[in-house]
């Protein structure tokens, strides 16, 4: 079919269409091509037209794209793309943004595009081995890692989407570039050539690649097909994949994959958009024909395609390393693409490889590689690209281990045939010509669909297809019409939601193809300037006067570009010009009234109006002025439906004050208060509807009727918003003059609300019968009064509005021209609200609160939007929002607590605040202003100082920039500073000298320097301690180097005041290096683990010129702390190649850390090679020291923690007899240090999983062996040496057997170790082995652990406990005895402390405590015989340990009692104290205040390990001493380490507060609740099931983690509360007592709830505050308040009326505080207004309507449906009934007073009777009581006047036929006749209109029987 008829307007629609220039960067390529190609020779031109893929130089290109907002799918504008061989632009809105050159590249540019770019989100690598899905198969098994450090885990596991991208391709001869908008690039190698590319959708591009005449040759010889053309490239790490073919999408996953013929040419794809399909279409020019084609993008499954995981903004390059690794194991042919990597850079030609070998590579030749794409190719970025192809060897472990299957090629993107057209060979040969568009894309009432129009340019042929979704998702390809064009273009022209078609004709006519294929002839007008080399020229603001020339048919030759509404116009001159085509309006009601009535109108009705509205605006020049683009559409509404309008009286000569007072702006100031005081002229007749020229010529139109209901609709939907009265006043004289005609009572209804818009009141006797429309009731739906009857009865079943229904309603098809946009928006929305709040089947009021709030957040309802909603309907919603917010749910979205005002739980549910900081501890500077923390005024003098000295501001190491946090955990006193004096070692010490007065001048001085050399093994030892302090303080790096403090060994002497520096020498090199160690792990684990600026680059820049100790150190703690997880391979090879050994031992210790229990392949690698154990051949020499050894030994433990991988565990158990260290020698001085770490790592990786199966008893017999010897029978069996020196594997082995049954519970096991009680079998083993088997049997039966000395009795052998017995009482006993007692003591201590660490266990805390102090005086008592020296060194140790592990207990928490022993440990710096002393000390002191007091330690399995191995009790005498136990392990807490102190800050102020707080926990089968006021360390998270924050200061706050995960991975996420302070009260801080809050103050609240009902001054003030600003400040720091305070509610009003006005908002203020609803500040406001308001204003029915709606809600439903009474929780509502009534009755009062006036009463009786009221002109008395009587049948609800007619002819016959008739059809009584019909009649009315609570009111009903009865005859009975 064919509508290529005459358009409806016969004349052309004349478009000022606005002409701008083509860009500036094609003009610059123009020239700057023209210019190359004229320089270059034309042999050079002939030879690069020979080469395929040259492009000749002086042509350019260029291609538009809408530029989409990120947030919406609006387009912004558009971006163009030009480009010629050599140079590529960007411009967005006609300006050049970025221009890139390839000039040095030496190969032409083939082809550009802009489009959407996947582009993979930067993600840690960490993987997991097969053996831990088997471990962790059972799910009762314990977890090895405790919460923290499993969500730790776990995000780094989980692969966030990838970003999706704009970006530039850019494709060469044989690379293909990608920028992204962020400033990120890639680098592809091509094996083809780009003919073409398109965007596609949602991402990628697809590419065509030329077909070469040879290949076809080739391709018609073998008789196979060619190989593919089309590729698509989704993403940096997948290879062109060939486009599949499908019979059907989606495409069946079979593993052969036809692809797209290669004949195939593609003219055009769908440009991404909201309303695009996903079409593509094609011609085969073998076969003449013209293909549709439908393609989809399929996701290719995980399993299929190597996990290549990278952080993308630094590893940019795109070949998988995989493939690498893949190409060079054994393939026989080289990868196609490698080859021209070899290349010359000159020419940039190509290698004579057949193209068919590269093309086969692509299309999926099994067991060839992908070719590597990373490659540098050119010079231009060369070193760029080359440095991106280096970082591609990252840390990804599996990429070289596993072969990944490479079979054929999946497809991302699919195709399947919709149609195929055949061509004429004219149009073939021409087939680049032909243009493609796709148009109309909506629903159509019946499906969703799009038109697609192609053009053949040559036979000037326009084909037009319709494409329509099916049922099961398919589409449907239809011929709809041919037509005759040369050229289209999709503009978005007449619809803001759908495009149209531009289309030029044959003739050289323009048409716009809209609503369908109607036509609208339109004509564009002339550039004014003369267009100059190809550029039009910028527009001028010119005057309206100017005559538009337009161009006449035949001067626009061609449309391209079209891009929104813009579109390329190419001209009959040869120039080109850009013109915009908007015909939409501007103007809401318009488009709104078009949008409805193009939903009820058939389409061609719909059609009619919509051109005739256009035709009318154009009248107006397009005018965009208040009112006129509405005037224009109703003048088109009353023309195409044959309404009779007013002529237009314009008054040419009136002047300018009058022209500005009759515009549209001057009735929207009317109101304003400022305009009152103006001399107004007489106003103007504003548009109404009169009656005097509304005479029909004949019948009304037929669609009259549905036009008026949808219009009412219109403005209903209007009057729920306040800030569209001005338009709705606009809207209803339209209304009025269209039911004038056909439903005089629906104009009654809109005179009433809005008096101005009809000058005459609609009469029932003035009414033309045969007009009226009775498919229209007689009143028309007032929506204010459905939405209350909703409420009132719940159980009135009325269907939603739906715009829809509107035209079913009336039997008629809707257009739909605008698709399935909803007119009535905020009518849908809120009825759905409203019905969730009268839904009958839910009886709790709180779960109908709950549904309306679920549905207010997915309609996008918040606060602001209630703002905007009339007082009287916002009223249920905030009431609503009232009952949620006391105990919201647990598992609501974040808006549905910003919008019931809970901003504490939006806070802290939401994810975004957390990104930054370390887990919720920033102060509040930076949680204001995140970006750029302003500086503190401390920091701003320091700076200052720092400046005019000349010092830069040295790192002290101890700096902890938590004031606010700290200030309220420890309060005012100076413990912190305290701490941070005693461990920094950056300071010059201060020390007291040991007076000598007999000394020499030269012994003093010997002896000070014996003095200094003591204490700079107190120094050395700090920064062990300072570690712990500081840990985690410094949330983020700047790019600045990293500072760590140098370590100061000078010593200021007291008394003499001199300083002294250790001599030369005295202080061995050694040591001072391991100090640097230790001093530079403490700097690095001062940065947080949670930071993300830490990347591989900056850890480079950080690396020194030569590796230093400080540096082995530092990234040793960024390994602790995860971060070397970000390491690049080649970085870590630079660290470990020159062999520095603390550098190796960092970084290898470092690895397992960041990836502990993930199996690594990449970091075992790197372990293996320095762990000759864990080769092939572990007799190779490495030239590896035995202390790195025992570092990567160690290093398995912790990279395989908890994985019961056999054969790392076999391998350390193997390690710890090692055959060559069985004699000590020079070689292996470190071989006790090896064998612990081998048996700390066997227990590692084992850990807890010891069990009974054949390989656990195997390694417990070999356990038992190496723990208690051979044996002396094996011994004198064999008559050989033993193989293992029992002395050195007893202790390790005895620790590795702990680990491995830790927590198991196997008595048989611990019964291993056992403990000698003779004095034989004591002597002959080692005191300091009971220690351990002590430490040992505890984690082996962990549940029998108890703090008190009934347990720690039982582990002492009773022999032993009675020598001891006897030595308490004086008896002397064997050495032996003392020293087994002691240890075992410790080891008790150590083991309750691993078990209570981090709890404050008070039980624990005394116990540990105790023996704290036996130890301390035991050590320092002083005795010179060697046995005493050995029993106090013992005793020390053990010291050493219980002063460890009491901290342990207490850790993080700073509690005063071990502050004071431990400084007093940390004096005794004069006695004979050794290094290992000052360690424990120190790590003591750290562990009290771990982080400064912000973490504390778990006692998870992994964490059980790492205490045990970072405080082994081995205690070194010198810091260089490694050989019993490797001093690097000291830092291993760091794992043990969870964040668990719980702060709580207000959400308002950002402060941290004091907060008390109720925490459930689970113990066991035991659940207890314990009180705790934060800050305050919590128990472990997983005991944990709920805090609760109770508390009436605080809005109450409950966070289940038992039940809702949401609630637990907030928590650990950041420890932090936030809290609601609820505004009556102080915070903790400033009112600990509670004795100032409001509700204690004397006279609050009476008197003001008087003052809100009945406002009027007195001369009692009102409030005894005498500042009230201040005192409102005290109590809430909501602004909101403060500012309202500050302005309206001061003492300094001129008039009483602002007088009266400032103690009205003072009593609202305090009103909203007492009960914390700063919601009802505005409310109030809007009832004061509204009791003050001129009855007189063109808004007053409007909003009186408004009022009375509150008032009834409050009066007749809040109590029953809403306050809660029904459960009995009744809750005060947030506006007092009193409060409306008491507005009520004011403005009451003033109508009583119209009631009396004989004037009014007058137009009464007429209005009543039914009666003609004459028109009365504004201004005059008339006019005045027409408002007034309008006002008076609003208020009371009368019925309208045709209702009151008809009943007072019922009445009275009714009173004729009862009076005097006999019972029971009559009687006697007229008394009793006249109540029953008055009953009657008030029943009857009240029914036939719409009254929200009351109905008509029965003194109006009197007055109405009144004004019915003559005035003679007032007292007749038969008149009532």
């Amino acid at each position: 079919m064919s509508t290529a008829g005459p358009s409806t307007i016969p004349t052309p629609i004349p478009i000022p269409a606005v002409w701008r220039p083509i860009s500036s960067a094609r003009h610059f390529l123009s020239k700057t091509s023209s210019e190359d190609s004229s320089a270059e020779s034309s042999l050079l031109k002939a030879i690069r037209a020979t080469l395929r893929g040259s492009r000749g130089t002086s042509e350019v290109h260029s291609a538009l794209y809408p530029a989409y907002d990120p947030g919406s799918a609006d387009i912004a504008g558009e971006d163009e793309l030009s480009w010629n061989s050599t140079t590529v632009i960007f411009s967005s809105g006609g300006v050049i943004r970025r221009r890139w050159s390839f000039a040095d590249e030496g190969q032409p540019v083939q082809y550009a595009c802009i489009a959407l770019f996947e582009q993979p989100a930067p993600s840690p690598q960490t993987e997991r081995d097969a053996e831990e899905s088997t471990s962790g198969a059972d799910s009762t098994r314990r977890r090895t890692f405790g919460p923290f450090s499993r969500t730790r885990q776990e995000e780094t596991r989980e692969h966030p989407p990838p970003n999706i991208e704009r970006a530039v391709y850019v494709f060469l001869r044989s690379v293909a570039r990608v920028y992204l908008m962020n400033g990120i690039s890639y680098i592809f190698h091509l094996p083809f050539i780009v003919r073409r590319a398109w965007p596609l959708h949602p991402h990628g591009v697809l590419v065509q690649r030329v077909l070469e005449p040879v290949e076809l040759e080739e391709a018609r010889l073998s008789g196979d097909p060619p190989l593919p053309t089309l590729f698509s490239l989704v993403n940096p790490f997948s290879e062109p994949a060939a486009v599949g073919l499908a019979e059907k999408i989606p495409p069946p996953l079979t593993e052969e994959i036809a692809s797209v013929p290669a004949e195939e040419q593609i003219i055009w794809v769908a440009q991404r958009g909201p309303d695009s399909d996903e079409l593509l279409v094609t011609v085969d020019t073998e076969k003449s024909q013209l293909t549709i084609w439908r393609y989809v993008f399929t996701k290719p499954s995980e399993k299929s395609a190597p996990a290549v995981r990278t952080r993308a903004h630094k590893r940019l390059s795109l070949g998988t390393p995989a493939l690498h690794k893949h190409g060079q194991a054994g393939d026989q042919v080289a990868p196609a693409s490698s080859i021209p990597a070899q290349l010359p850079d000159v020419t940039g030609l190509p290698a004579s490889f057949s193209i068919n070998d590269t093309m086969a590579a692509l299309a999926g030749d099994g067991g060839r590689a992908d070719p590597p794409r990373g490659a540098a190719r050119g010079r231009a970025h060369a070193r760029q690209e080359t440095s991106m192809t280096i970082d591609r060897t990252t840390l990804i472990g599996d990429a070289g281990d596993e072969t990944v299957p490479f079979g054929r090629i999946r497809a991302s993107f699919w195709m399947e045939k919709l149609h195929s057209v055949d061509l004429l060979p004219e149009d073939v040969s021409a087939h680049e010509e032909i243009s493609v568009a796709l148009f109309d894309s909506r629903w159509d009432g019946a499906v969703t669909r799009s038109l697609l129009a192609i053009c053949l340019p040559r036979t000037q042929k326009l084909l037009v297809f319709s494409v329509a979704q099916e049922q099961d998702q398919g589409l449907k390809v239809t011929s709809v019409a041919t037509q005759s064009a040369t050229s289209i273009a999709p503009v978005r022209a007449t619809r803001f939601t759908v495009r149209d078609l531009l289309v030029r004709r044959p003739d050289g006519t323009l048409h716009i193809l809209t609503h369908g294929l109607r036509e609208l002839a339109v004509i564009l007008a002339r550039t004014r300037a003369p267009v100059t080399e190809g550029i039009a020229p910028m527009e001028i603001d010119d005057h309206r006067e100017e005559a538009h020339t337009f161009l006449h048919p035949g001067e626009i030759v061609a449309l391209k570009d079209a891009v929104g509404s813009s579109v390329t116009a190419m001209l009959s001159d040869g120039t080109q010009a850009r013109a915009t085509i908007g015909l939409i309006p501007h103007d809401d009601l318009t488009l709104q009234c078009l949008l409805m009535l193009t939903m009820v109108l058939p389409a061609e009705e719909s059609f009619a109006l919509h051109s005739r509205f256009l035709a009318k605006w154009s009248l107006a020049d397009w005018a965009t002025a208040d009112g006129v683009e509405f005037q224009c559409f109703s003048s088109a509404l009353y023309e195409v439906f044959q309404l009779p309008q007013e002529p237009q009286a314009l008054d040419a000569k009136a002047p300018a004050w009058m022209a500005l007072h009759k515009t549209a702006a001057a009735s929207r100031f009317r109101e304003d208060t400022v305009l009152r005081k103006l001399q107004l002229p007489p106003p103007p007749p504003v548009p109404v509807a009169s009656t005097s020229s509304l005479k029909l010529a004949g019948k009304p139109h037929h669609l009259l009727a549905p036009i008026l209901n949808a219009l009412h609709h219109v403005a209903e939907d209007m009057r729920l918003a306040m800030s569209r009265y001005h338009t709705l006043l606009r809207l209803v004289p339209v209304i009025c003059r269209i039911a004038l005609v056909i439903r005089p009572e629906w104009a009654d209804y809109w005179k009433r609300l809005c008096p101005d818009a009809l000058d005459v009141w609609p009469s029932p006797s003035a009414a033309t019968i045969e007009y009226l429309e009775h498919r229209l009731p007689v009143w028309p739906p007032d929506m204010s009064a459905i939405l209350y009857g909703r409420i009132n009865n719940p159980e009135w079943a009325l269907p939603p509005p739906s715009s829809a229904s509107f035209a079913t309603q009336f039997k008629l098809v809707g257009a739909y021209a605008f698709g399935r946009v909803e007119p009535l928006a905020r009518l849908v929305k809120l009825t759905a609200v409203y019905m969730q709040l009268a839904d009958h089947t839910v009886t709790e009021t709180r779960k109908r609160a709950e549904n309306a709030l679920t549905t207010m957040t997915r309609s996008n309802i918040g606060p602001d939007y209630l703002r905007t909603l009339p007082l009287g309907i916002a009223a249920p919603l905030r009431e609503a929002a009232r009952t949620c917010q006391l105990s919201p749910a647990g598992d609501w979205p974040v808006s549905a607590y910003q919008m019931i005002g809970r901003h504490d739980l939006a806070e802290g549910l939401s994810s975004e605040n957390d990104a930054f900081f370390p887990y919720g501890y920033r102060s509040v500077k930076e949680y204001i202003n995140l970006s750029t923390p302003r500086k503190t005024i401390h920091e701003h003098i320091k700076e200052s100082c720092s400046g005019l000295t000349g010092d830069v501001g040295t790192v002290t190491g101890v700096e902890m920039d938590l004031e606010d946090f700290t200030h309220i955990r420890f309060g005012q006193d100076k413990r912190l500073e305290e701490v941070a004096r005693m461990l920094c070692s950056s300071a010059v010490p201060t020390v007291k000298a040991i007076e000598r007065p007999d000394l020499s001048e030269v012994d003093q001085a010997k002896e000070q320097q014996h003095q200094v050399v003591r204490l700079a093994e107190r120094t050395l030892a700090l920064p062990l301690g300072r570690a712990l302090f500081t840990f985690g303080s410094v949330p983020t790096v700047t790019r600045e180097a990293y500072v760590i403090p140098k370590i100061e060994y000078t010593v200021r002497l007291q008394p003499s005041n001199i300083l002294i520096t250790p001599e030369a020498g005295k202080i061995p090199v050694e040591c001072m290096s391991w100090g640097d160690f230790h001093n530079g792990v403490a700097a690095g684990l001062r940065i947080s683990s949670q930071t993300n600026a830490i990347e591989s680059t900056w850890i480079k820049f950080n690396k020194p010129s030569e590796l230093t100790p400080e540096h082995a150190g530092f990234l040793y703690a960024l390994g602790l702390t995860g971060h070397l997880r970000e390491m690049l391979t080649w970085h870590t090879f630079g660290y470990l190649t020159p062999k520095h050994d603390m550098t190796s031992i960092g970084v290898l210790l470092g690895l397992s850390a960041a990836h502990a229990g993930t199996c690594n392949r990449h970091v075992t690698k790197l372990l293996a090679v320095h762990t000759p154990a864990l080769l092939p051949t572990p007799q190779v020499d490495l030239n590896v020291p035995l202390i790195t050894q025992a570092a990567g030994l160690l290093g398995i433990g912790l990279l395989y923690m908890g994985t019961k991988n056999r054969r790392m565990a076999e391998v350390c158990l193997e390690q710890i007899s090692r055959k060559d260290l069985y004699q000590p020698d020079l070689s292996n001085e470190y071989r006790e240090a090896y064998t612990l770490s081998a048996a700390l790592a066997c227990g590692m990786v084992m850990l807890g999983k010891g069990s009974t199966i054949p390989a656990d008893v195997t390694m417990l017999a070999r356990l038992r062996m190496l723990i208690h010897g051979e044996g002396s029978a094996l011994l004198e069996a064999q008559r050989k040496r033993p193989s293992f020196d029992v002395n050195l594997t007893s202790p390790a082995a005895t620790i590795a057997l702990g680990l491995m049954y830790l927590k198991t519970e196997r008595q048989d096991v611990a019964d291993v170790l056992v403990i000698p009680d003779t004095i034989v079998a004591l002597n002959s083993i080692q005191p300091s082995f009971l220690l351990l088997r002590t430490l040992s049997r505890g984690l082996i039966m962990w549940d029998k652990i108890a703090p008190n000395n009934e347990w720690l009795t039982q582990q002492i052998p009773t022999s032993i406990a009675m020598a001891m017995d006897a030595r308490f009482r004086g008896k002397p006993v064997d050495e032996a005895y003392e020293l087994a007692y002691y240890n075992i003591l410790a080891g008790c201590c150590f083991a309750i402390a691993l078990k209570y660490a981090g709890t404050a266990r008070e039980e624990a805390y005394l116990l540990v405590i105790h023996y704290y102090d036996m130890f301390s005086q035991l050590a320092y008592t002083n005795g010179a015989t060697y046995e005493q020296r050995i029993k106090r060194a013992a005793i020390r140790d053990g010291l050493n340990l219980i002063s460890i592990a009491l901290n342990m207990v207490m850790a993080g928490t700073g509690e005063i009692n071990c502050l004071r022993r431990l400084r007093y440990a940390y004096g005794m710096y004069n006695q004979p104290i050794r290094y290992g002393t000052h360690v424990a000390t120190h790590m003591s002191l750290g562990l009290l205040f771990l982080g400064g007091g912000r973490y504390t330690l778990g006692t998870s399995d992994a964490a059980i390990a790492c205490m045990v191995t970072a405080f082994f009790p081995r205690w070194a005498s010198l810091s260089s001493d490694n050989k019993s136990y490797l001093q690097a392990l000291r830092h291993l807490w760091v794992l043990a380490v969870e964040p668990r102190c719980l702060i709580a800050r207000d959400v308002d102020t950002k402060e941290v507060v004091y907060l008390p707080v109720k925490i459930k926990m689970k113990e066991g089968n035991e659940v207890g609740t314990t009180q705790l006021i934060s800050p305050t360390l919590i128990p472990e998270i997983d005991k944990i099931l709920s805090i609760r924050v109770d508390t009436p200061r605080y809005w109450p706050f409950y966070l289940d983690i038992a039940n809702f995960p949401r609630h637990r991975e907030s928590l650990l996420r950041n420890q932090t509360l936030f809290v609601k302070r609820r505004t009556a009260f102080l915070s903790y801080m400033e009112d600990p007592k509670g004795s100032r809050s409001l509700f204690v103050r004397s006279g609050s609240s009476t008197s003001d709830a008087a003052t809100l009902d009945f406002p009027q001054l007195t001369d009692i003030k009102a409030h005894p505050a005498s500042d009230f600003h201040h005192f409102i400040t005290s109590f809430s720091n909501d602004p909101l308040f403060l500012a309202f305070a500050d302005r309206f509610c001061r003492e300094d009003g001129e008039t009483p009326e602002e007088q009266l006005f400032h103690l009205y908002s003072h009593a609202s203020l305090l009103d909203s505080i007492l009960q914390d609803k700063s919601q009802t500040i505005q409310a109030h406001l809007m009832i004061y207004r509204l009791r003050t308001m001129d009855p007189h204003s063109q808004y007053f029915v409007l909003r009186l309507q408004d009022l009375r709606f509150a008032a009834d809600f409050y009066n007749k439903i809040y109590d029953r449906r809403f306050s809660g009474r029904s459960e009995n929780n009744a809750r005060s509502p947030l506006i007092r009934e009193s409060t409306l009534s008491g507005a009520l009755h004011v403005l009451d009062a003033q109508l009583d007073v119209v009631r009396t006036d004989e004037v009014f009463q007058a137009m009464l009786r007429r209005y009543a009777r039914g009666e003609i009221i004459p028109m009365t002109p504004e201004g005059t008395l008339g006019a005045l009581t027409s408002r007034h009587l309008a006002w008076y049948l609003q208020r009371n609800s009368v019925p309208v006047s045709t209702i009151l007619t008809v009943l007072k002819g019922l009445a009275e016959q009714a009173h004729e036929q009862c009076l005097g008739s006999p019972p029971p059809q009559g009687t006697s009584n007229a008394v009793m006749l006249d109540l029953g019909i008055k009953e009657v009649l008030h029943a009857t009315g009240t029914q036939l209109s719409t009254a929200m609570g009351s109905g008509w009111s029965i003194r109006s009903l009197d007055e109405i029987i009144a004004a019915w009865t003559p005035a003679s005859h007032a007292s007749s009975p038969k008149a009532s």
